[in-house]
């Protein structure tokens, strides 16, 4: 029988220290995989129907859980590392785990929670191209068309452009994206704008990170081009209305009419 999610937090934090803490996801989950004698034959070949292992897929989901407590980090794409306050609750024995909560409402915030933290770990992990593809896709579901995307070969950091129709106009755009983990400051943002002025109306900046007051205090200037500043949680918001790269999935909650 494959272990619930939380059932599974002490053997995948536990897999990883034991792998000398740092270890790649295939090494996780043939460790785990190995701590779970219940597993069945069934289990481990179960498919999702979006794709891949329900099995791995789960452990993945473990592993948010886990980054979302401190316990994990990802010093690098494709590296689990425990955190210090990971071995320290590992030292516990595993007597510790957070209990599960009954209220459904609050199960569901949690929920939301985790997702979006998962979803913005997973940027973190994408290539810069990669990135910039996704950029791309968000601004295409937002409604602009003819986007190119530039990468490397874009001018003066511009990394793609498109166009937006606004009426009877059509606005002309260009973005530049930052898969960084620190902040973005004034300087990239004035640099961005540089390279645009003159030859487009507006400018989109993507960062997984955030931006500094500096740089959001350059994002409307007058007599200048307007930067819409987008970081790492307002992408995750539009990946999740948008459902880009993301399925929204129906779950129903029943009440008894009687009561």
């Amino acid at each position: 029988m494959m272990p619930s999610q939380r059932e599974l937090w002490e053997p995948v934090l536990r897999a990883v220290a034991d792998l000398g803490g740092e270890a790649t996801p295939a090494a996780v989950y043939a460790r785990v995989t190995a701590a779970c004698p219940g597993l069945t034959p069934a289990d481990l070949t179960e498919q999702l129907t979006s794709g891949g292992l329900r099995w791995t897929n789960r452990i993945q989901w473990v592993r948010q859980d886990l980054i979302t407590q401190g316990w994990l980090t990802s010093p690098k794409r494709g590296i689990w590392a425990i955190t210090e306050a990971g071995r320290a609750h590992l030292a516990t024995k595993g007597t510790e785990w957070e209990p599960i909560r009954d209220d459904l409402e609050q199960l569901i915030d949690n929920y939301r929670e985790r997702f979006r933290a998962r979803v913005l770990t997973w940027l973190h992990d994408q290539s810069p191209a990669d990135f910039e593809v996704v950029s791309a896709e968000l601004l295409r579901a937002y409604g602009f068309v003819h986007i190119e995307v530039t990468g490397r070969t874009g001018d003066g950091g511009i990394d793609g452009h498109g166009e937006l129709r606004i009426g009877l106009a059509t606005l002309r755009a260009a973005f530049q994206c930052k898969r960084w983990k620190d902040n973005v400051g004034g300087p990239h943002v004035d640099g961005f704008r540089g390279a645009i002025q003159g030859s487009y109306e507006q400018g989109v900046f993507f960062t997984t990170g955030g931006f500094t007051k500096a740089a959001q205090a350059k994002s409307l200037q007058a007599g200048a081009v307007p930067i819409v500043l987008l970081d790492g949680p307002a992408i995750v918001d539009l990946m999740v209305t948008h459902e880009v790269r993301i399925r929204r999935v129906p779950v129903y909650r029943y009440e008894l009419l009687s009561e």
